[in-house]
């Protein structure tokens, strides 16, 4: 960001496609990206267009992608038949509707809509435009506003334990088979339990019906959490996707990440995010997949509070802040020396698969897009921290990745990792964890025999879930949803066994069970209980 405090702020995500390419336009970037594959992005950067305005959207017609952003004063509009080359044309210098948050839909009957809306107060709007002058057609219509007495989901709070009205915002529009589907964000950026809603219709402007999967996107636990304002797209091979805006919000409220969740419809026409799943790698399909446990891997993650040293830290960013997962906490050298390392004991031999380095911006005084914006390090292995082989050289990287993925082309066996500093932007060397994934060389945990489920009676928004320690057990996976034969949502958890989750929605039963895992595997619930 070009202002203080020193951090990255990219969020409210847009994808659209556009001659065989994926363009993603997010707040606050200073440009915009493409990539032909979702995995390698190419960056353009560009002042014809306010990328530094919020919340921006893009629409396909014709020959061009259209863009428009957030503003309280003018609504200008572009677009650009060339986007790679980063030139844009100006075809309108403001709508004449003011709009934060927009959405722009263009439907298979060429007829084109906006929709937007971000308040603590005011429903999310919709209203049909003029395709030749871009002039509203009609009067705009209202939607959606929160419900949280009846949507515990809706109410603000990592948790949704504030009682505060939330922010409704973040339109999206989708049509499949025929159906359309109206997706908003509540309850605000910066909180855990940030997610995306969803109302359908048969018209693109209502009347909408609250769906029976609500959130349809949402992700309050793992290493990094939150599913919320993003769009949803069809890859090339008519895979569903949803990007959205995952919090951090340390250095500031806005301080934000980008996160990429395999979705689908299933056979009622729910749509469905399974955003639990990217906790660990997954794969990136070349083909259709059935369901979103197509692309799972069974590499499992190994760093988990493991033992954990350090060249050097500073007082309140010690070094086991750099396996709990957690993205909120982080461990920090004491210099901004090169040669500063940390190094995690796997406690035994196991065979890994890949890595994820995720630095943290800890004292950068890095402002726009600099020339120190890169990272270089190596990682090294070792049985007995005597002898070291190398793993991963980027000593001489000049990439800007702070969440950086390194997937081996052939495992290895160790069971010391250790990675050591030669650059990073602003000098201190800080991760906010070193995830490790693979498989360990020992037995799956023993299957929780003990699920204790008691809804709230006064308060229907409420469950509290207990069970029994399994044997062998690093942590749980509760899953629960609206639906038996989906359950879309999933919820780790590490040193606990008690859950207490306000996010239901009052007059919907749900269906829970519980997954005990280790650095081993996953021993899936032995049942699945309703909780009417």
């Amino acid at each position: 960001m070009p202002d203080s405090p020193s951090r990255r702020e990219a969020a409210d995500p847009t994808v659209v496609t556009f001659r065989d390419d994926y363009y993603l336009f997010a707040s606050k970037s200073g440009g915009y990206w493409w990539s032909h594959n979702l995995i390698e992005w190419n960056f353009v950067e560009t002042n014809q267009i306010p990328t530094e305005d919020y919340a921006p959207t893009a629409v396909v017609i014709d020959d061009s992608i259209y863009f428009l952003a957030s503003s309280s004063t003018k609504c200008p509009l572009y677009k650009s038949g060339n986007p790679k080359s980063g030139n844009w044309t100006m075809i309108k210098d403001s709508l004449s509707i003011v709009v934060w948050d927009p959405a722009l839909f263009l439907d298979d009957d060429n007829r084109l809509y906006l929709y937007w809306g971000c308040s603590p107060k005011d429903p999310i709007h919709g209203v049909e435009l003029d395709k030749r002058t871009f002039e509203p057609i009609g009067t705009p219509k209202d939607f959606m506003i929160a419900d949280t007495k009846n949507h515990g989901w809706e109410n603000p709070g990592d948790y949704n334990e504030l009682n505060q009205p939330p922010w409704i915002e973040g339109a999206w529009m989708n049509k499949f088979n025929g159906k359309y589907y109206l997706q908003y964000a509540t309850p605000g950026t910066e909180f855990y339990s940030y997610a995306d809603g969803v109302y359908t219709s048969d018209n693109p402007l209502g009347p909408f019906i609250y769906a029976p999967i609500n959130p349809f996107s949402y992700k309050p636990a793992g290493f990094i959490r939150g599913a919320g304002h993003g769009s949803t797209f069809k890859d090339r091979y008519g895979n569903l996707w949803h990007i959205a805006t995952m919090t951090i919000s340390v250095l500031h409220m806005f301080e934000r990440r980008i996160g990429l969740f395999p979705a689908m419809t299933d056979h009622d026409g729910n749509l469905i995010v399974d955003a639990g799943i990217t906790d660990r790698p997954i794969i990136m399909p070349e083909n259709r997949f059935s369901k979103t446990q197509d692309l799972k891997l069974d590499w499992m993650l190994l760093s988990y509070k493991k033992p954990i040293s350090a060249s050097s830290s500073q007082a309140n960013f010690p070094p086991q802040n750099a396996d709990d997962e957690n993205v909120r906490t982080s461990w920090c050298s004491a210099s901004s020396n090169p040669g500063e390392w940390i190094m995690i004991d796997l406690g035994s031999i196991y065979s890994i698969q890949a890595l994820q380095i995720n630095y943290s911006d800890y004292r950068t005084n890095v402002y726009s897009r600099d020339t120190s914006c890169y990272y270089q390090y190596q990682i090294e292995s070792s049985n007995d921290t005597k002898s070291w082989k190398n793993v991963v050289d980027k000593s001489n990287s000049k990439s800007d990745v702070p969440h950086d993925y390194i997937q081996l082309t052939t495992p290895i066996d160790c069971r010391f990792v250790r990675m050591t500093s030669y650059h990073t932007p602003g000098g201190f060397f800080a991760l906010s964890d070193l995830r490790i994934f693979g498989n360990g060389k020992g037995k799956e945990p023993v299957a929780v025999n003990s699920l204790r489920i008691t809804r709230d009676t006064t308060d229907r928004r409420l469950v509290n879930l207990t069970w029994n320690k399994s044997k062998g057990a690093m942590g749980y996976t509760v899953r629960f949803g609206p639906i038996k034969e989906v359950i879309p949502y999933s919820f780790p958890v590490y040193s606990d066994t008690s859950l207490i989750l306000r996010s239901l929605n009052t007059n919907s039963t749900y269906y829970f069970s519980i997954d005990s895992f280790n650095e081993n595997g996953i021993t899936p619930s032995r049942a699945i209980q309703e909780v009417r």
